[in-house]
């Protein structure tokens, strides 16, 4: 019982949060220089391992496909696969949760920080609210920067199926006719499911870990407490969700 009411504060709390920060949306063009910041530290901080991750889960879509596959005469539809699996899933999935590891919980350090050592109090003192300077830029930076990271992630990942597929001799399959079974089956709503994902996962990390850091109590123990929390808490958020929003776009 006690577990449910954390749970249900949690909750309340969060939605809490993006209200107050939703009531400053009309300062967020004074705000421009932490809008480009935090749209530098979440998208293009990011999109390294993105890219790596995209290509080698690609691959290993394309390889564990053509395995299968083979015993079937079916390979031929290793692209339908591979593209459909990257847009629909994989990529948005993963972008989430490389966005919780890493965006989150740089998030919730510093959040975290602040609050501990009293730095929020001073903004508040000052009259500056904190969900205008800390929050809302993070937010509108996330829902900017989560579809384009999916759709690089998307690319990257169907790029490798094709190279694995053209390179592995129990596959043999041009690049041409993998990338022509994957525009077969691809249709506009595969990707704009994958991008509402995205906007929908990324969204959600980023408030809970705004949420969690400036809820932190204590001293400087409780900063990587509240670290861990955030990613756990986003990690198990992606997942629930994940489901939900599966079964209300299909």
């Amino acid at each position: 019982m006690n577990q449910l009411t954390r749970i249900l504060e949690g909750i309340g709390g969060a939605i809490l949060l993006l209200l107050r920060s939703a009531r400053h949306l009309p300062t967020l063009p004074r705000q421009f220089g932490r809008l480009v910041e935090q749209c530098y530290l979440i998208g293009y901080t990011t999109l390294p391992i993105v890219a790596i991750l995209s290509f080698f889960i690609g691959s290993v879509l394309a390889l564990q496909a053509g395995y299968s596959m083979q015993n079937f005469g079916a390979k031929q539809l290793i692209g339908s696969l591979v593209g459909l699996s990257m847009a629909r899933e994989l990529g948005p999935v993963m972008v989430a949760i490389l966005l919780a590891g890493r965006v989150g919980s740089a998030i919730a350090a510093e959040l975290a920080s602040m609050k501990v050592y009293q730095e929020v109090d001073a903004l508040v003192t000052m009259n500056i609210p904190p969900e205008r300077m800390l929050v809302l830029p993070r937010l509108v930076a996330v829902l900017l920067m989560a579809p384009v990271l999916t759709i690089i992630a998307n690319l990257v990942g169907w790029f490798g199926g094709a190279i694995i597929c053209s390179t592995t001799s129990f596959i043999a399959i041009e690049p041409t006719a993998y990338f022509a079974a994957l525009r077969q089956s691809m249709k506009f709503e595969d990707v704009l499911n994958g991008l509402v994902k995205a906007e929908v996962f990324g969204f959600t990390v980023v408030l809970v870990c705004c949420h969690i850091g400036l809820g932190t109590r204590g001293g400087p123990r409780e900063i990587g407490a509240a670290v861990t929390r955030a990613v756990v808490v986003s990690l198990i958020m992606i997942l629930v969700l994940d489901y939900f929003v599966t079964k209300a776009l299909l």
